[in-house]
């Protein structure tokens, strides 16, 4: 059986503010937004070229497990991963994100990150994958194992 990550509910204060955010400063894809269910307002979003979304909503915590929902700004280390570093540097300070220089941590393939936070403080770090640029994923992570 294969398992996919597909959707990560995002906590965030305010909806409409943070789609801006993510469709305007990172260019995602607004996949959904629309009320699901009376009182339930879903907003998804893709990153361009990713098969995981992010989830926006105010209600959606209560259809989880425990109902409980955390608290906007409260993810850390989320992660994008894009094959030039610089590149998507340039692409997203042209957008007006305020985002950190690449800094390589380590000299091999996947040593490079950047990082940013959204309007609420949730924590994002843009990991460089050069060899993305002509391997799809899947292949590459074979590769490593």
């Amino acid at each position: 059986m294969e398992y996919t990550l597909e959707v990560i509910p995002l906590p965030v204060s305010d909806i409409d503010r943070s789609m801006e955010f993510y469709r305007d400063k990172l260019g995602f894809h607004v996949d959904i937004d629309t009320e699901v269910m009376p009182g339930m307002r879903i907003v998804q979003l893709t990153p361009p070229g990713s098969g995981c979304s992010i989830a926006l909503g105010d209600a959606i915590w209560e259809t989880m497990v425990d109902g409980r929902r955390p608290a906007p700004g409260s993810y850390q280390g989320l992660q994008l991963c894009v094959a030039d570093a610089k590149a998507a540097h340039a692409e997203l300070v042209a957008r007006g994100l305020d985002v950190t220089e690449p800094v390589q941590h380590a000299p091999q393939d996947g040593g490079t990150f950047m990082y940013f936070k959204d309007p609420d403080g949730n924590g994002w770090a843009i990991q460089e994958y050069r060899v993305r640029a002509s391997t799809p994923l899947r292949e590459a992570i074979v590769r490593v194992l």
